[in-house]
Protein backbone atom coordinates (compact mmCIF):
# COMPACT_ATOMS: atom_id res chain seq x y z
CA UNK A 1 0.00 0.00 0.00
CA UNK A 2 2.72 2.08 1.06
CA UNK A 3 4.15 2.02 -3.10
CA UNK A 4 0.95 3.83 -4.58
CA UNK A 5 1.55 7.27 -2.96
CA UNK A 6 5.14 6.79 -3.77
CA UNK A 7 4.29 6.32 -7.50
CA UNK A 8 1.94 8.84 -7.60
CA UNK A 9 4.33 11.67 -6.11
CA UNK A 10 7.23 10.01 -8.48
CA UNK A 11 4.90 10.69 -11.73
CA UNK A 12 4.08 13.90 -10.34
CA UNK A 13 7.41 14.48 -10.19
CA UNK A 14 8.07 13.76 -13.41
CA UNK A 15 5.18 16.10 -15.09
CA UNK A 16 7.15 18.37 -13.03
CA UNK A 17 10.11 18.23 -14.65
CA UNK A 18 8.71 17.67 -18.14
CA UNK A 19 6.59 21.41 -17.61
CA UNK A 20 9.78 23.20 -16.80
CA UNK A 21 11.58 21.68 -19.42
CA UNK A 22 9.05 21.92 -22.16
CA UNK A 23 8.74 25.56 -21.54
CA UNK A 24 12.42 26.24 -21.87
CA UNK A 25 12.72 24.80 -24.92
CA UNK A 26 9.07 25.62 -26.16
CA UNK A 27 8.21 22.36 -26.79
CA UNK A 28 4.43 20.94 -26.31
CA UNK A 29 4.12 19.47 -22.72
CA UNK A 30 2.25 16.41 -24.19
CA UNK A 31 4.58 15.88 -26.39
CA UNK A 32 7.34 16.48 -23.41
CA UNK A 33 5.58 13.92 -21.32
CA UNK A 34 4.89 10.99 -23.78
CA UNK A 35 8.70 11.06 -24.13
CA UNK A 36 9.52 11.22 -20.58
CA UNK A 37 7.11 8.22 -20.15
CA UNK A 38 8.87 6.41 -22.90
CA UNK A 39 12.02 7.13 -20.89
CA UNK A 40 11.45 6.04 -17.64
CA UNK A 41 9.57 2.67 -19.38
CA UNK A 42 13.25 2.08 -21.36
CA UNK A 43 15.14 3.15 -17.94
CA UNK A 44 12.94 0.05 -16.27
CA UNK A 45 11.84 2.18 -13.44
CA UNK A 46 8.95 0.54 -11.31
CA UNK A 47 6.66 3.37 -11.39
CA UNK A 48 3.47 0.84 -10.69
CA UNK A 49 1.38 2.48 -13.20
CA UNK A 50 -0.16 0.62 -15.76
CA UNK A 51 -2.57 2.36 -18.89
CA UNK A 52 -6.44 0.70 -18.27
CA UNK A 53 -9.64 1.01 -19.58
CA UNK A 54 -11.31 1.81 -16.28
CA UNK A 55 -8.29 4.15 -15.29
CA UNK A 56 -8.68 6.47 -18.28
CA UNK A 57 -12.78 6.23 -18.51
CA UNK A 58 -13.49 6.19 -14.61
CA UNK A 59 -10.75 8.32 -13.07
CA UNK A 60 -9.06 10.80 -16.16
CA UNK A 61 -11.50 11.51 -18.62
CA UNK A 62 -14.56 12.82 -16.72
CA UNK A 63 -12.42 15.73 -14.79
CA UNK A 64 -10.76 16.98 -18.28
CA UNK A 65 -14.31 16.77 -19.89
CA UNK A 66 -16.16 18.77 -17.29
CA UNK A 67 -12.92 21.52 -16.55
CA UNK A 68 -13.11 22.20 -20.63
CA UNK A 69 -16.89 22.21 -20.63
CA UNK A 70 -16.64 24.46 -17.88
CA UNK A 71 -15.41 27.55 -19.59
CA UNK A 72 -17.26 26.93 -22.76
CA UNK A 73 -19.92 30.36 -23.05
CA UNK A 74 -23.09 29.20 -24.49
CA UNK A 75 -23.45 32.36 -26.71
CA UNK A 76 -20.55 31.58 -28.78
CA UNK A 77 -21.83 27.54 -28.62
CA UNK A 78 -25.29 28.27 -30.32
CA UNK A 79 -23.95 30.50 -32.55
CA UNK A 80 -21.79 27.86 -34.49
CA UNK A 81 -23.67 24.96 -33.22
CA UNK A 82 -24.90 23.71 -36.69
CA UNK A 83 -20.85 23.52 -37.27
CA UNK A 84 -20.12 21.72 -34.79
CA UNK A 85 -23.05 19.78 -34.84
CA UNK A 86 -21.87 18.77 -38.10
CA UNK A 87 -18.52 17.88 -37.69
CA UNK A 88 -19.22 15.67 -34.51
CA UNK A 89 -22.08 13.91 -36.11
CA UNK A 90 -21.99 13.51 -39.87
CA UNK A 91 -18.10 13.73 -39.83
CA UNK A 92 -17.47 10.64 -37.73
CA UNK A 93 -19.59 9.18 -39.52
CA UNK A 94 -17.87 9.96 -42.80
CA UNK A 95 -14.25 9.29 -40.57
CA UNK A 96 -15.49 5.99 -40.15
CA UNK A 97 -16.62 4.99 -43.30
CA UNK A 98 -13.20 6.02 -44.72
CA UNK A 99 -10.80 4.12 -42.53
CA UNK A 100 -12.95 1.06 -42.79
CA UNK A 101 -13.18 1.58 -46.27
CA UNK A 102 -9.39 1.55 -47.18
CA UNK A 103 -8.83 -1.32 -43.97
CA UNK A 104 -10.92 -3.61 -45.98
CA UNK A 105 -9.88 -2.75 -49.91
CA UNK A 106 -6.34 -1.86 -49.66
CA UNK A 107 -5.28 -3.93 -45.92
CA UNK A 108 -7.50 -6.68 -47.04
CA UNK A 109 -8.21 -6.53 -43.30
CA UNK A 110 -12.15 -8.67 -42.91
CA UNK A 111 -14.77 -6.09 -42.14
CA UNK A 112 -15.77 -6.42 -38.36
CA UNK A 113 -12.17 -5.03 -36.78
CA UNK A 114 -11.80 -2.72 -39.89
CA UNK A 115 -14.90 -1.19 -38.65
CA UNK A 116 -13.73 -0.83 -35.03
CA UNK A 117 -10.69 0.22 -35.24
CA UNK A 118 -12.80 2.95 -37.81
CA UNK A 119 -15.05 3.66 -35.07
CA UNK A 120 -12.75 4.22 -32.37
CA UNK A 121 -10.23 6.56 -34.17
CA UNK A 122 -12.83 8.34 -35.46
CA UNK A 123 -12.94 10.89 -33.34
CA UNK A 124 -10.49 13.55 -32.17
CA UNK A 125 -10.01 13.22 -28.68
CA UNK A 126 -10.57 16.41 -26.32
CA UNK A 127 -8.00 15.75 -23.91
CA UNK A 128 -5.25 15.81 -26.65
CA UNK A 129 -6.71 18.72 -28.62
CA UNK A 130 -7.44 21.02 -25.13
CA UNK A 131 -3.94 20.24 -24.20
CA UNK A 132 -2.27 20.92 -27.05
CA UNK A 133 -4.40 24.39 -27.62
CA UNK A 134 -3.34 25.73 -23.95
CA UNK A 135 0.12 24.99 -24.47
CA UNK A 136 0.38 26.84 -27.67
CA UNK A 137 -1.83 30.15 -26.29
CA UNK A 138 -4.51 29.86 -29.20
CA UNK A 139 -7.53 31.49 -28.36
CA UNK A 140 -10.59 32.63 -30.29
CA UNK A 141 -13.28 31.07 -32.89
CA UNK A 142 -10.77 28.84 -34.19
CA UNK A 143 -10.28 27.02 -30.40
CA UNK A 144 -13.45 27.29 -29.97
CA UNK A 145 -14.27 25.50 -32.77
CA UNK A 146 -11.59 22.67 -32.26
CA UNK A 147 -12.82 22.10 -28.74
CA UNK A 148 -16.30 22.34 -28.52
CA UNK A 149 -16.52 19.64 -31.36
CA UNK A 150 -13.81 17.56 -29.90
CA UNK A 151 -16.00 17.64 -26.89
CA UNK A 152 -19.18 16.68 -28.79
CA UNK A 153 -18.23 13.95 -31.16
CA UNK A 154 -17.18 11.65 -28.62
CA UNK A 155 -21.02 11.17 -27.68
CA UNK A 156 -21.98 9.90 -31.14
CA UNK A 157 -18.38 7.65 -31.31
CA UNK A 158 -19.64 5.96 -28.47
CA UNK A 159 -22.84 5.38 -29.86
CA UNK A 160 -21.22 4.02 -33.12
CA UNK A 161 -18.66 1.96 -31.00
CA UNK A 162 -21.57 0.25 -29.22
CA UNK A 163 -23.96 -0.33 -32.45
CA UNK A 164 -20.43 -2.06 -33.86
CA UNK A 165 -19.72 -4.25 -30.94
CA UNK A 166 -23.09 -5.79 -30.72
CA UNK A 167 -23.03 -6.19 -34.69
CA UNK A 168 -19.76 -8.30 -34.30
CA UNK A 169 -20.97 -10.03 -31.45
CA UNK A 170 -24.13 -11.14 -32.96
CA UNK A 171 -22.38 -12.37 -35.56
CA UNK A 172 -20.93 -15.68 -36.91
CA UNK A 173 -17.35 -14.59 -37.10
CA UNK A 174 -15.26 -11.77 -37.50
CA UNK A 175 -15.74 -10.66 -40.59
CA UNK A 176 -19.33 -12.08 -41.17
CA UNK A 177 -22.10 -9.20 -42.32
CA UNK A 178 -25.18 -8.93 -41.08
CA UNK A 179 -27.57 -6.75 -40.60
CA UNK A 180 -28.29 -4.07 -38.11
CA UNK A 181 -31.81 -3.11 -37.62
CA UNK A 182 -32.75 0.44 -37.54
CA UNK A 183 -34.59 0.74 -34.72
CA UNK A 184 -31.66 -0.71 -32.62
CA UNK A 185 -29.47 2.07 -33.77
CA UNK A 186 -31.91 4.53 -33.36
CA UNK A 187 -32.70 2.57 -29.74
CA UNK A 188 -29.04 3.01 -28.72
CA UNK A 189 -28.73 6.79 -30.14
CA UNK A 190 -31.39 7.80 -27.96
CA UNK A 191 -30.23 6.27 -24.85
CA UNK A 192 -26.38 6.70 -25.41
CA UNK A 193 -26.14 10.72 -26.17
CA UNK A 194 -29.83 11.95 -25.45
CA UNK A 195 -29.61 9.90 -22.09
CA UNK A 196 -26.00 11.19 -21.10
CA UNK A 197 -27.13 15.07 -22.06
CA UNK A 198 -30.77 14.36 -20.22
CA UNK A 199 -28.54 13.20 -17.27
CA UNK A 200 -25.87 15.98 -16.99
CA UNK A 201 -28.58 18.36 -17.24
CA UNK A 202 -30.28 16.97 -14.79
CA UNK A 203 -27.05 16.67 -12.42
CA UNK A 204 -25.91 19.99 -13.27
CA UNK A 205 -29.11 21.59 -12.05
CA UNK A 206 -29.15 19.89 -8.72
CA UNK A 207 -25.61 20.71 -8.03
CA UNK A 208 -26.55 24.54 -9.12
CA UNK A 209 -29.82 24.53 -6.78
CA UNK A 210 -27.48 23.04 -3.89
CA UNK A 211 -24.91 25.68 -4.70
CA UNK A 212 -27.13 28.31 -4.20
CA UNK A 213 -28.06 27.13 -0.45
CA UNK A 214 -24.36 28.22 1.11
CA UNK A 215 -21.86 30.80 -0.15
CA UNK A 216 -19.24 28.35 1.48
CA UNK A 217 -16.27 28.45 -1.52
CA UNK A 218 -14.98 24.98 -0.62
CA UNK A 219 -18.46 23.52 -0.58
CA UNK A 220 -18.94 25.42 -4.30
CA UNK A 221 -16.14 23.38 -5.18
CA UNK A 222 -16.81 20.31 -3.73
CA UNK A 223 -20.48 20.17 -5.52
CA UNK A 224 -18.60 20.51 -9.15
CA UNK A 225 -16.26 17.59 -8.40
CA UNK A 226 -19.31 15.32 -7.34
CA UNK A 227 -21.24 16.60 -10.37
CA UNK A 228 -17.99 15.98 -13.11
CA UNK A 229 -17.77 12.45 -11.52
CA UNK A 230 -21.30 12.00 -10.55
CA UNK A 231 -22.71 12.29 -13.54
CA UNK A 232 -20.09 10.21 -15.72
CA UNK A 233 -21.10 7.07 -12.97
CA UNK A 234 -24.96 7.58 -12.96
CA UNK A 235 -24.72 7.99 -17.18
CA UNK A 236 -22.02 4.76 -17.43
CA UNK A 237 -24.79 2.81 -14.75
CA UNK A 238 -27.92 3.50 -16.88
CA UNK A 239 -25.92 2.77 -20.19
CA UNK A 240 -25.94 6.23 -20.79
CA UNK A 241 -23.22 7.96 -22.25
CA UNK A 242 -20.68 9.46 -19.59
CA UNK A 243 -19.08 11.25 -21.59
CA UNK A 244 -21.80 13.54 -22.96
CA UNK A 245 -23.12 13.12 -19.31
CA UNK A 246 -20.50 15.04 -18.14
CA UNK A 247 -19.72 17.95 -21.20
CA UNK A 248 -23.59 18.93 -20.50
CA UNK A 249 -23.40 19.25 -17.14
CA UNK A 250 -20.09 21.56 -17.09
CA UNK A 251 -21.61 23.82 -19.92
CA UNK A 252 -24.94 24.36 -17.47
CA UNK A 253 -22.50 24.83 -14.25
CA UNK A 254 -20.29 27.34 -15.92
CA UNK A 255 -23.16 29.21 -17.86
CA UNK A 256 -25.63 29.36 -14.60
CA UNK A 257 -22.65 29.51 -12.52
CA UNK A 258 -18.99 30.16 -13.39
CA UNK A 259 -19.56 32.71 -16.55
CA UNK A 260 -22.02 34.58 -15.08
CA UNK A 261 -20.32 36.85 -13.32
CA UNK A 262 -21.95 38.63 -10.35
CA UNK A 263 -25.58 39.01 -12.89
CA UNK A 264 -28.16 37.14 -10.31
CA UNK A 265 -25.15 34.77 -8.90
CA UNK A 266 -25.90 31.27 -8.17
CA UNK A 267 -22.04 30.68 -6.73
CA UNK A 268 -20.14 33.21 -4.55
CA UNK A 269 -17.26 35.27 -5.99
CA UNK A 270 -15.09 33.32 -3.73
CA UNK A 271 -16.76 30.14 -5.01
CA UNK A 272 -16.10 31.21 -8.71
CA UNK A 273 -12.44 31.85 -8.18
CA UNK A 274 -12.06 28.57 -6.04
CA UNK A 275 -13.65 26.49 -8.66
CA UNK A 276 -11.51 28.10 -11.64
CA UNK A 277 -8.27 26.98 -9.17
CA UNK A 278 -9.42 24.21 -8.93
CA UNK A 279 -10.08 22.85 -12.17
CA UNK A 280 -7.23 24.56 -13.64
CA UNK A 281 -5.25 22.62 -11.67
CA UNK A 282 -6.88 19.00 -11.95
CA UNK A 283 -6.55 19.20 -15.34
CA UNK A 284 -3.12 20.06 -15.03
CA UNK A 285 -2.87 16.74 -13.03
CA UNK A 286 -4.87 14.60 -15.36
CA UNK A 287 -3.04 15.50 -18.13
CA UNK A 288 -0.16 14.92 -16.76
CA UNK A 289 -0.68 11.50 -15.57
CA UNK A 290 -2.54 10.01 -18.68
CA UNK A 291 0.29 11.28 -20.86
CA UNK A 292 2.93 9.88 -18.67
CA UNK A 293 0.95 6.51 -19.05
CA UNK A 294 0.91 6.30 -22.56
CA UNK A 295 4.72 6.95 -23.11
CA UNK A 296 5.02 4.15 -20.30
CA UNK A 297 2.44 2.04 -22.16
CA UNK A 298 4.12 2.28 -25.45
CA UNK A 299 7.17 1.32 -24.37
CA UNK A 300 5.99 -1.77 -24.16
CA UNK A 301 4.49 -2.62 -27.02
CA UNK A 302 5.22 -4.90 -30.28
CA UNK A 303 4.75 -1.61 -32.49
CA UNK A 304 6.75 -3.26 -35.05
CA UNK A 305 4.33 -6.49 -35.30
CA UNK A 306 2.46 -4.54 -37.38
CA UNK A 307 4.51 -3.63 -40.61
CA UNK A 308 5.91 -0.27 -41.06
CA UNK A 309 3.89 0.06 -44.31
CA UNK A 310 0.64 -1.06 -43.06
CA UNK A 311 1.12 1.33 -39.97
CA UNK A 312 1.88 4.56 -42.17
CA UNK A 313 -1.33 3.67 -44.39
CA UNK A 314 -3.36 3.54 -41.37
CA UNK A 315 -2.13 6.68 -40.16
CA UNK A 316 -2.90 7.71 -44.33
CA UNK A 317 -6.43 6.71 -43.72
CA UNK A 318 -6.73 8.32 -40.20
CA UNK A 319 -5.41 12.00 -42.39
CA UNK A 320 -7.88 11.13 -45.14
CA UNK A 321 -10.75 10.24 -43.27
CA UNK A 322 -10.36 13.50 -41.50
CA UNK A 323 -9.78 15.75 -44.70
CA UNK A 324 -12.94 13.98 -46.14
CA UNK A 325 -14.82 15.39 -43.24
CA UNK A 326 -13.08 19.34 -42.35
CA UNK A 327 -12.98 20.35 -45.85
CA UNK A 328 -16.78 19.42 -47.71
CA UNK A 329 -18.50 20.05 -44.16
CA UNK A 330 -16.69 23.63 -44.15
CA UNK A 331 -17.63 24.19 -47.89
CA UNK A 332 -21.54 23.42 -47.30
CA UNK A 333 -21.36 26.50 -44.41
CA UNK A 334 -19.26 28.77 -47.24
CA UNK A 335 -20.78 32.16 -47.90
CA UNK A 336 -22.90 32.14 -44.45
CA UNK A 337 -22.12 33.78 -41.00
CA UNK A 338 -20.85 30.33 -40.21
CA UNK A 339 -18.35 30.58 -42.31
CA UNK A 340 -14.89 28.45 -41.62
CA UNK A 341 -12.03 30.20 -43.05
CA UNK A 342 -9.43 28.23 -45.03
CA UNK A 343 -6.63 28.55 -43.20
CA UNK A 344 -8.80 27.48 -39.87
CA UNK A 345 -10.02 24.73 -42.11
CA UNK A 346 -6.33 23.40 -42.44
CA UNK A 347 -6.04 23.85 -38.43
CA UNK A 348 -9.04 21.92 -38.08
CA UNK A 349 -8.02 19.15 -40.37
CA UNK A 350 -3.89 18.87 -38.80
CA UNK A 351 -5.46 19.66 -35.76
CA UNK A 352 -8.21 16.65 -34.84
CA UNK A 353 -5.50 14.60 -32.29
CA UNK A 354 -6.34 11.50 -31.50
CA UNK A 355 -5.44 10.24 -27.65
CA UNK A 356 -6.82 9.10 -24.56
CA UNK A 357 -10.82 8.19 -25.39
CA UNK A 358 -9.33 5.92 -28.33
CA UNK A 359 -7.23 4.08 -26.26
CA UNK A 360 -10.01 3.97 -23.27
CA UNK A 361 -12.46 1.72 -26.42
CA UNK A 362 -9.39 -0.38 -27.86
CA UNK A 363 -8.29 -1.57 -24.18
CA UNK A 364 -12.15 -2.30 -23.51
CA UNK A 365 -12.42 -4.42 -26.15
CA UNK A 366 -12.69 -8.26 -24.63
CA UNK A 367 -9.53 -10.57 -24.88
CA UNK A 368 -11.30 -12.97 -27.20
CA UNK A 369 -12.02 -10.73 -29.78
CA UNK A 370 -10.08 -11.82 -33.62
CA UNK A 371 -7.74 -9.03 -34.68
CA UNK A 372 -8.00 -7.77 -30.92
CA UNK A 373 -3.92 -6.91 -30.26
CA UNK A 374 -3.51 -5.39 -33.86
CA UNK A 375 -6.15 -2.81 -33.59
CA UNK A 376 -4.68 -2.14 -30.05
CA UNK A 377 -1.39 -2.02 -31.54
CA UNK A 378 -3.02 0.66 -34.83
CA UNK A 379 -4.46 2.51 -32.30
CA UNK A 380 -1.58 3.34 -30.13
CA UNK A 381 0.37 4.00 -33.41
CA UNK A 382 -2.22 6.80 -34.33
CA UNK A 383 -2.40 8.19 -31.25
CA UNK A 384 1.70 8.89 -30.81
CA UNK A 385 1.88 9.71 -34.62
CA UNK A 386 -0.72 12.42 -33.63
CA UNK A 387 0.58 13.64 -29.85
CA UNK A 388 3.68 13.36 -31.57
CA UNK A 389 4.26 14.36 -34.92
CA UNK A 390 0.59 16.53 -35.28
CA UNK A 391 1.70 18.09 -31.69
CA UNK A 392 5.09 19.04 -32.86
CA UNK A 393 4.05 20.49 -36.29
CA UNK A 394 1.10 22.81 -34.95
CA UNK A 395 2.92 25.66 -33.82
CA UNK A 396 4.39 26.13 -37.52
CA UNK A 397 1.63 25.49 -38.57
CA UNK A 398 -0.15 28.24 -36.54
CA UNK A 399 2.89 30.42 -37.45
CA UNK A 400 3.18 29.92 -41.14
CA UNK A 401 -0.94 30.49 -41.57
CA UNK A 402 -0.56 33.37 -39.23
CA UNK A 403 -2.87 32.45 -37.03
CA UNK A 404 -1.16 32.96 -33.54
Amino acid sequence: MGDIPTNIVGLLLAAILVALAARRLRLPYTVGLVAAGVALALMRLQTGALLTHDLILRLILPPLLFEAALLMPWPELRRDLPVVLALSTLGVVIATATVTWGMVAWLRWPLAPALILGVLISATDPVSVIALFKDLGLTGRLRFLVESESLMNDGVAAVLFAVVLAWVNAGPGAGAVHAIPPTFIAAQFLLTAGGGAALGLACGAAAIAMAGRTADHLVETALTLVAAYGSFYLADFLHASGVLATVTCGILMGNLGILRGDAEPTISAQGRQAVLGFWDFAAFLMNSLVFLLIGLAVAGLKLTSLYPATMAAIIGLVLLGRALTVYPICLVFRGSRLAVPMAAQHVLWWGGLRGALGLALALSLPETLPWRDDILIATFGVVIFSVVVQGLTMAPLLRALKLR
